[in-house]
């Protein structure tokens, strides 16, 4: 379905109210404006945007099974349990 928008003074661009309600724009909403590759000018609201920036994230994440913050956090467990073991070592030592 084809709508049409008008846009007044200051540059202002009324959006038919039906597309409105379609997309949950409401008044002061943000809305971003992008050129896509063949030179088209495409209106984007910020669910929209969100959900495509999570969706490159999540394709540079791969086939990757679990949680990354979990990942992250053993991690951080791994290395306290080396470093206090170092640190345990260094203590024996000047004990000796």
């Amino acid at each position: 379905m084809t709508h049409h928008a008008k846009v007044i003074a200051g540059g202002k661009i009324v959006i038919p109210a039906e597309l409105r309600r379609e997309f949950g724009i409401k008044d002061g909403d943000s809305l971003t404006i992008e050129r896509d590759a063949d030179g088209n000018m495409v209106l984007k609201t910020y669910a929209q945007v969100v959900k495509e920036v999570q969706a490159k994230f999540r394709s540079m994440l791969g086939n990757r099974k679990g949680s990354l913050v979990d990942e992250l956090i053993a991690d951080r467990r791994a290395e306290a349990a080396m470093e206090d073991a170092e640190f345990e070592a260094r203590r024996r030592s000047r004990k000796a």
